[in-house]
Order: structure tokens, then C-alpha cells, then sequence
């Protein structure tokens, strides 16, 4: 699939066409300019056109160790792993200094690039589209982004660069698989899904972009000492040895009283919408301020949402007596983090690659956990000794009866007691015993477990 890249200064229109083409909000759209900054991916469609999309952050100048130039370097970037670039302008506000400017980097690339006139709703708009021509690079495409039109010539325009080559296009029809790999692949995807979904979260600077980078060893998201750069949720599809992994870096998540800016609160939806979505989420903690109130309200949100949780405990370079540090660490979280005990704790750096090549191999042990299913037949014996070793509390003077247990779902594990009516008024104490004892026997350490009492009779009574 080829690989469109869209770019321009800040404020034209580029996510909103981004959203547009992949038929969703997945990029934050709002007036204030320069809104994205890290590259954003998705699979764009305009009729019948599929390819591939990305959002660029605007292009402004300023020194290659400023905001703005490392911003500009990413973008280019971006245009240099497409293949078609689209360079947006606004119409009504017409060419600018800077449009002229990037427009003269675009003509010494080798690239193919569309020149799009966006915003052309109006009247206001004519002047400033016919001014395009002046940049060099050919007929503008009039569009606007906002309101779907002018896509049917932008669609056009893009359908001959779009074609796949001869070659290509035979290597794809002797790649297609046959029957035989087809029902392989539905055996596997029942076995679980191919890609492993992981959301990097956590407070401002911590290090999250920095470890996605090191990660996939490149530098593919923007870094720097400056806190909340991240804005959008980035999400990364990378191959890990034979697995597929979507890493999704995501905007870091201040105390609620403390966000007051509407673009804050746009970037805190994204990012807790990553984490519904997620199969594990790796809370990355700052090691000189480990488990802060706030990393405890990450923790508790993703553990409320069923994902498997893993901390991160980044800048390990910079403790002093990593041994005492760890110890107690592992003692808090087991306060803290009591309803999923054993929770899998990685201390590594970001910066210098410590312990960094640990993660991926823990990150699978948490979602094989949170996936796992216990047979029936080994549930019930554990529950005849867990139950003789420590019986239900009295209700109303009657003793409640848990007759047998069963999974009724993973991804969390979820398992229904069937019991007597008085099950109802089941302590939690009583629920966090068995839940205890389930992590041991089971190894279900570290994922949220869940209890549904139900009420019938035990269909093994008659055996």
C-alpha cells in the first residue's frame, strides 16, 4: 500500500483533511495553531483509493535545536518515507513567506507532490487559490477539508500516482495466500489476536516518546526537555521478532484541577481513549518521583478499564541505590496496588538503553495473563480446598454455599460463582481472599481479576 504524507504550515487544515481520508476524528482538530506535532498514521480511503495517511506537524522556522526545527525535521522526514506528498495552503489567508518557502524545499524533492488549495468555501477563498499557481508546483486541487468538497478531484489527481508498478502488482497476486493459509490464519486468530495493542502512558516527561523511540530504535516521535509535547496519541505498528505490536505513545495525563486549556482536555480524551482500546498498558513512572498521587490514578483507571497493567520505572540511571530503591518499590506497589497484586514492575533507561531489552518479553508474560483461561475441572478443585481452608462468612445466621465456579471471559479474566441467594452479600474481603489464592494457583498475577454471583444449580451434582 502506498503512502500519502500530508504537510504545510501550521493552521491550514492538515489533520482535519487527515480525519477526513481515514473517515474518523482520530487526529485533534482546534484553532490553535501548530496543534500537532508528532506524525500521525492511519489507513486513508477517498472512493475507491485506499493508501496510506500521515499527519504532519506545520512547518515553521526556526533553529534545528528549537521547538519549531525539530518539528520541521520530523515533517521531512515524513514526506521522505511516502511516496506522494500533498503540500496544503489556506486559500482564504492566500500564499504566505512561509508557503513560498516550503514550496522551494518541495521542488528540489524528488518526491511527487499535489498541491492543495484548502478552505475554499467561499468567495474569499478565489484569490488566494489562483495565487498557488505562483509556487511552481502545478494546478492546484481547490478543496475543503472541513466541508467533503472538492475530494472527488483530489481523488483524481492522486489515482495515477496511487497505481501500484507492474512489478508490484505481480508480486502481490503470487503472495495471495491460498485456502490452506487462510484457515491458518482463522486458527490463529482465535488463538489471539496477531497484534498486541500497548498504550505508553504516564505524567508530563517522564520519558514515554523517549522509550517508544528506543523501542523501535529510531527517533520517530518528537523529544525534548520541554513537558507536554506529546498531544495526539501516536500509534506505531512495529514488528518485534515474530509478533506484531501497536505502540501507542500518548499525551501525559496532569491532575485533573490542574487542566484548564481546551487542547489539554482534547489530548486527556485521546489518551484515555488509547487506553479502552489497549490489550496492556505500561504506566511509565519517573524514578527520582516514583508512584506519585497521579500515577496511581493512571494505574487505578487502567485496572477500572480491565487492560493488563506493567510499570515502567524510567530515568533508572539516576538512582543511587537502584537495590533499596527497588525493594521498596516493590513494597509500596504492593500497598498501593493491592486488587492486582504482583503487579510486574521493569526498572530500565530510556536515555543510555538499560534494561530496556527486558520490557517486550514482560509486556507478553502481562497479556498471556490477561487472556489465560483456567479449564473448569482444575477451578473447581482449587475452590473445594480454598473453601475448606477458609468457609464463607454467615449472612442472617445461613452460611453462604458456593456450589462451583467457572470463566465466563478473559481479556480480563472473569469467573461466575454459582451460589445460594445469600451469595448476594458476599463480602469483598471474602472476594479479595479468593482472588489472592486465584493468582497463586493460576499465575494470574498482575491483571485485574473479576467475580459474577449467580444463582443456580451445580450441574455436576448428579455425577
Amino acid at each position: 500500500m502506498r503512502t500519502v504524507a500530508i504537510l504545510g504550515r501550521p493552521n491550514v487544515g492538515k489533520s482535519t483533511l487527515f480525519n477526513r481520508m481515514v473517515g474518523r476524528r482520530q487526529a485533534l482538530v482546534h484553532d490553535l495553531p501548530g496543534l500537532t506535532r508528532d506524525r500521525l498514521e492511519g489507513d486513508g480511503r477517498l472512493y475507491d483509493l485506499t493508501f496510506r495517511v500521515v499527519d504532519t506537524a506545520g512547518v515553521e522556522a526556526g533553529g534545528e535545536e528549537t521547538l519549531p526545527g525539530r518539528l520541521r525535521q520530523l515533517t521531512f522526514e515524513g514526506l521522505e518515507e511516502a511516496d506522494i506528498g500533498l503540500f496544503l495552503i489556506d486559500a482564504r489567508a492566500g500564499v504566505t513567506p512561509a508557503d513560498q518557502e516550503i514550496a522551494e524545499i518541495l521542488r528540489r524533492s524528488d518526491k511527487p507532490v499535489l498541491l492543495v488549495a484548502n478552505k475554499c468555501e467561499g468567495r474569499a477563498a478565489i484569490a488566494g487559490a489562483a495565487e498557488a499557481w505562483s509556487l511552481g508546483l502545478g494546478e492546484p486541487v481547490w478543496v475543503s477539508a472541513e466541508h467533503g468538497e472538492g475530494l472527488v478531484d483530489l481523488a483524481d489527481m492522486l489515482r495515477p500516482l496511487l497505481a501500484v508498478p507492474e512489478a508490484s502488482a505481480e508480486e502481490d497476486e503470487a503472495g495471495e495466500p491460498d485456502a490452506l493459509d487462510a484457515a491458518a490464519e482463522d486458527e490463529e486468530e482465535e488463538a489471539g489476536p496477531k497484534r498486541v495493542r500497548l498504550a505508553i502512558v504516564g505524567r508530563p516527561n517522564v520519558g514515554k516518546s523517549s522509550l517508544v523511540n528506543r523501542l523501535i530504535d529510531r527517533q520517530r516521535l518528537l523529544t525534548g526537555p520541554e513537558p507536554g509535547l506529546t498531544r495526539d496519541s501516536v500509534s506505531i505498528v512495529w514488528q518485534f521478532e515474530d509478533r506484531e505490536i501497536e505502540l501507542i505513545d500518548t499525551a501525559g495525563l496532569r491532575r485533573r484541577t490542574r487542566i484548564e486549556q481546551q487542547v489539554e482536555k482534547l489530548s486527556v480524551s485521546a489518551t484515555i481513549r488509547s487506553i479502552r482500546s489497549a490489550h496492556v498498558v505500561v504506566l511509565v513512572m519517573d524514578a527520582t518521583m516514583p508512584l506519585e498521587h497521579q500515577d496511581l490514578t493512571i494505574a487505578n483507571l487502567a485496572i477500572d478499564e480491565g487492560r493488563a497493567l506493567v510499570v515502567v520505572v524510567n530515568k533508572w540511571d539516576l538512582v543511587e541505590d537502584p537495590q533499596a530503591a527497588l525493594a521498596l518499590l516493590h513494597e509500596r506497589l504492593g500497598d498501593r496496588l493491592a486488587q492486582v497484586k504482583g503487579v510486574i514492575c521493569v526498572p530500565l533507561s530510556a536515555r543510555t538503553g538499560r534494561g530496556v531489552d527486558k520490557l517486550l518479553p514482560t509486556l507478553f508474560k502481562a497479556y498471556e495473563r490477561w487472556r489465560k483461561r483456567v479449564p473448569t475441572a482444575q477451578l473447581n478443585r482449587w475452590l473445594r480446598e480454598a473453601l475448606e481452608a477458609h468457609p464463607p462468612p454467615l449472612v442472617n445466621k445461613r452460611r453462604i454455599k458456593i456450589r462451583y465456579m467457572t470463566q465466563a471471559s478473559s481479556r480480563p479474566p472473569t469467573f461466575a460463582l454459582f451460589a445460594n441467594r445469600q451469595a448476594e452479600d458476599l463480602p469483598g474481603s471474602y472476594l479479595r481472599y479468593l482472588s489472592a489464592g486465584m493468582r497463586d494457583a493460576f499465575d494470574l498475577h498482575g491483571v485485574p481479576l473479576r467475580f459474577v454471583v449467580r444463582h443456580g444449580e451445580n450441574p455436576y451434582a448428579s455425577e
